[in-house]
């Protein structure tokens, strides 16, 4: 009986960026919290947004309620990311970008792996088409992506209704799972040629990939790497964290 080892090839740097320079490819999608830096800027922008009073205090009490129901697995993925947006229904959108701009040049920044702002730097030198897919509020996206050069327009995130510069609670989108691979078919990319991501939730996305690049691997997607034959990469900063 042949078993499959649980632990996925590596890539070294060198090895990374020549895999994927060598797909010439014309379009690659990429997962950001994890992916593009360290951190998880969905969830901290909505701590740091509670603690700087930029939500209600009711609001801040039921959307703590409804985290820690998500952590104990009786809210799903989905419905918490949505959440996580509509909590900000009521306010003004330019409020909402300003923050984002403050809370990710303070919080995130420093956090970008160097390895994938030199990988898309080289990417758009070379005209490939970038996009962005993330469950995390297209607020936060937008602006953080903004650092690799991803046009607001090729951003697929989280997002409610705006109508009149006024954001509702009404969800358009809550890309993860499934739902970022459909996002993507939508988008008019069915089939990219690179997806990179860090978590299960990158999955979908990864497998209609023409090559799929797991970066920082979740325990569950280093495992989903191993059983698809996906080598995986770790940005230096996370190996000298976690001593990998």
């Amino acid at each position: 009986m042949t078993t499959v080892s649980t632990s996925p090839a590596r890539y070294q740097t060198e090895e990374f960026e020549q895999a994927v320079l060598s797909l010439s490819p014309s379009i690659a999608v990429f997962d950001c919290d994890g992916t593009l830096w360290g951190g998880d800027a969905g969830y901290g922008f909505m701590i740091w947004s509670i603690e700087t009073g930029l939500v209600s205090r009711n609001a801040a009490d039921w959307i703590d309620s409804r985290y820690r129901q998500y952590r104990a697995g009786e809210v799903s993925e989905a419905e918490m990311c949505g959440e996580m947006v509509q909590i900000y229904a009521g306010l003004r959108e330019e409020e909402l970008r300003h923050a984002a701009e403050e809370y990710f040049r303070h919080h995130i920044e420093a956090h970008i792996f160097e390895e994938m702002r030199d990988l898309l730097a080289r990417l758009t030198q070379d005209g490939v088409e970038l996009w962005a897919v993330s469950s995390t509020n297209h607020w936060v996206i937008e602006e953080g992506v903004k650092r690799f050069g991803i046009s607001p327009s090729r951003v697929l995130a989280a997002r409610v209704r705006v109508d009149d510069g006024l954001i509702t609670s009404q969800l358009l989108a809550v890309p993860t799972d499934e739902a970022k691979a459909s996002g993507l078919v939508e988008a008019g990319v069915p089939n990219p040629d690179a997806v990179f991501g860090n978590s299960i939730h990158d999955a979908a996305m990864l497998a209609i990939a023409r090559k799929a690049f797991p970066v920082n691997p979740t325990p569950a997607l280093s495992t989903i790497s191993a059983e698809q034959g996906w080598t995986v990469f770790y940005p230096k900063a996370v190996l000298a964290d976690q001593k990998l």
